[in-house]
């Protein structure tokens, strides 16, 4: 399952996702509480950065991507979660 975070309230996100016709959904992170425990916001950030974290089923994080270039992001995170299923079929 994919998802997206932000900042935004849930009316914002659903205009951004309809308006770029992303395939996934877009949760509403509004105090920042998610972004944080995930290691992706600094306490006092007024926005969501870029980042994205590849969760693995336990809640863990398996991967962490401070920097993301979107034409080469998917394919990282596929190869990165081929990597995670193949560890967790061990």
């Amino acid at each position: 399952m994919i998802l997206g975070a932000s900042f935004d309230p849930p009316g914002d996100n659903k205009a951004f996702r309809d308006k770029f016709e992303f395939p996934y959904d877009l949760l509403s992170d509004e105090d920042g509480a998610v972004s944080r425990a995930y290691g992706v916001a600094e306490v006092d950030s007024p926005r969501s950065p870029r980042k994205s974290v590849l969760v693995a089923p336990d809640g863990t994080v398996a991967a962490a991507y401070d920097e993301v270039v979107p034409a080469e992001h998917p394919d990282q995170v596929l190869g990165d979660l081929a990597g995670c299923s193949h560890a967790l079929e061990e």
